[in-house]
C-alpha cells in the first residue's frame, strides 16, 4: 500500500476501529502452503470493503492503491458474508454504547425506505412506488436518539408491517452501565403503517408501551416530533452509496453492506472517534 493509500485507509478504517474489528473475523488461511505469494492481511481487505461501500465504486474500480486485487476483495468480502461477520462489529460497539449509558431506551422507533434494485435478484420484488420495477427495502429500528439497533432487508412488495415484528424481536442484548443487558424499549413508535391490533398486542406481552399512529384518529404532526430522528438514521444510511441503489444479486451480500454501515455509523457515535 503506497503513500495515498495508506492515508486513505487511515481515515477509513482507522487503528481503534481495526482493533475492534480484527478479532471478529474468521481466521485466514492460505489455500497453498510452502510458496507463492503471501495471503493479503484482513485489514487491508477489510478497508477495501470500507472504500466500495462508502464510495459505492464497483468492485472492478477498486483502486490499486489499497493493494488488493478486486478478485481477493470480492471473494473475501463473501466469504465474511456467509460466515455471518457483519453483524459482529455493530453489537459490539452498540455494547461500547450501552456501557456508556449512551443507549435511550425511553423508546425505540420503526421506519423503512425502498430502494432500486438494478440487477434483481434474492430480497428484491416489484416496487409498488417505482412503477414496479425491482426493487428492496432498507428496514431500521433505532433507539429513542436515532442510534440503529436493527437493520433488514426484505423484497419492496410486501407491506412495511410485515418487518415490524423480526425487528423487535432482533433487538440485541445490549450491555448496561450497570446491571444486566437489556433488550426491550420503555416505548415503540411507529407511523400508521404499523396500526394494527396484532403489532400492538405483540408489543403489550412484552411490556412495551404501544406509540403506533392510529389511523383516522392521531396527527402525523405529534408522531412527526419523533419520527425525524428515525429518518435522519435513513439518511445515515444512504449516505453510504452502495446503498442508495442496489447492485448485489445476493441480497445477503447487500444485506452485509447494510449492517456494516449501521457498525460505522454507531461508531462515529461514540465520543473518541474521529
Amino acid at each position: 500500500m503506497d503513500v495515498l493509500g495508506s492515508s486513505l485507509a487511515g481515515r477509513l478504517v482507522p487503528d481503534e476501529l481495526w482493533e475492534l474489528v480484527e478479532p471478529l473475523l474468521p481466521r485466514f488461511e492460505a489455500r497453498w502452503q510452502g510458496g507463492g505469494t503471501a495471503p493479503i492481511e484482513d485489514r487491508a481487505v477489510f478497508t477495501a470493503v470500507v472504500y466500495v461501500l462508502t464510495s459505492g465504486c464497483a468492485w472492478r474500480h477498486l483502486p490499486s492503491e489499497f493493494g488488493v486485487s478486486v478478485p481477493t476483495a470480492h471473494r473475501r468480502f463473501q466469504a465474511w458474508t456467509r460466515a455471518g461477520v457483519w453483524p459482529r462489529p455493530h453489537r459490539k460497539i452498540l455494547d461500547l454504547h450501552g456501557v456508556a449509558g449512551r443507549v435511550d431506551w425511553s423508546s425505540a422507533i420503526v421506519d423503512a425506505a425502498s430502494l432500486r434494485a438494478k440487477k434483481g435478484g434474492s430480497l428484491t420484488g416489484p416496487n409498488p412506488v417505482d412503477r414496479g420495477k425491482p426493487g428492496s427495502k432498507i428496514h431500521v429500528l433505532t433507539d429513542a436518539g436515532g442510534l440503529p439497533l436493527v437493520v433488514a432487508v426484505s423484497p419492496a412488495n410486501p407491506h412495511d408491517s410485515g418487518a415490524f415484528v423480526p425487528l423487535v424481536a432482533s433487538i440485541p442484548a445490549i450491555r448496561s452501565r450497570r446491571g444486566p443487558r437489556r433488550r426491550h424499549p420503555a416505548t415503540l413508535r411507529a407511523d400508521k403503517a404499523y396500526d394494527q391490533p396484532e403489532r400492538r398486542r405483540f408489543l403489550r406481552r412484552r411490556g412495551i408501551a404501544v406509540r403506533i399512529a392510529r389511523r383516522g384518529v392521531d396527527s402525523t404532526e405529534r408522531l412527526g416530533r419523533h419520527r425525524w430522528k428515525v429518518e435522519r438514521t435513513l439518511a445515515w444510511l444512504g449516505g453510504y452509496r452502495r446503498l442508495t441503489i442496489r447492485y448485489e444479486r445476493n441480497g445477503y451480500n447487500f444485506l452485509g453492506f447494510l449492517c456494516l454501515a449501521a457498525a460505522i455509523t454507531c461508531w462515529k457515535k461514540l465520543p473518541h472517534s474521529t
